[in-house]
């Protein structure tokens, strides 16, 4: 979980975890002045600090973090918008062997109001026709709550470190022939404050930018680089 400034909502998320029977909770702290890490440490989570600011940043430094054990990595914000209990679905496809990646989609009928801006609708709704223009698959969201098998996101490579993230394994999947799949999830207002991303017109503004960057970028070495 990539965290910046969640310690109230991590408090109420971390709880809802324990009842799934997960092998680890690893909390990437991104820059927390709120002691985010002190609440995902007091609750039993590993805390990895990362003081470079940016979403993939976050993230990769939390796989850092994994035992040698675990095989199925899940994503999921700190900030209570998806629901925890939404896990298991999510994990299901993969320990099924029908599927290496499961995003979690937020449909418009398992939103609640307010939850996604309309900025954040278009950027998703541009985010995933540019893959199927390019790549020949129609995702439908880009949404953060998803699982992977632990060896597929290492052949994957991730390079990017800001709001490319997501994206960037949803395409390099397509690359290297992962078996994809999509899993429905609500979606509701986060618990506390404004979103780092989508609560800031400039939030909007440099995700959206960083998204059809790393989609640029991933289309052109790939065309032009083998």
């Amino acid at each position: 979980m990539p965290a910046r400034d969640e310690g109230p909502s991590l408090g109420r998320l971390l709880p809802l975890l324990g009842g799934h029977g997960l092998g680890q909770i690893v909390v990437a702290d991104n820059g927390s002045v709120d002691g985010t890490a002190e609440v995902a440490a007091r609750l039993g989570a590993a805390v990895v600090r990362e003081g470079r600011l940016g979403y993939g940043a976050a993230c990769a430094a939390g796989l850092t973090a994994l035992a040698d054990e675990i095989e199925i990595v899940v994503f999921l914000d700190a900030d209570l918008a998806d629901d925890p209990d939404r896990l298991p679905a999510l994990v299901a496809p993969i320990e099924a062997g029908q599927a290496d990646l499961v995003i979690g989609v937020r449909p418009a009928g398992l939103r609640r109001r307010g939850a996604m801006t309309p900025p954040q609708a278009f950027g998703n709704r541009l985010a995933t026709e540019l893959i199927r223009v390019l790549w020949g698959h129609r995702y439908t969201d880009l949404g953060p709550f998803r699982a992977i098998r632990r060896r597929s996101l290492e052949s994957l490579a991730m390079a990017d470190r800001r709001f490319g993230w997501t994206v960037e394994m949803q395409v390099r999947a397509l690359q290297v022939g992962l078996r994809v799949a999509e899993v429905e999830v609500p979606y509701r207002r986060r618990l506390l404050g404004s979103s780092k991303i989508s609560g800031t017109v400039l939030g909007v503004a440099r995700a959206g930018a960083s998204i059809l960057h790393t989609i640029g970028r991933l289309w052109w070495a790939e065309r032009f680089r083998g």
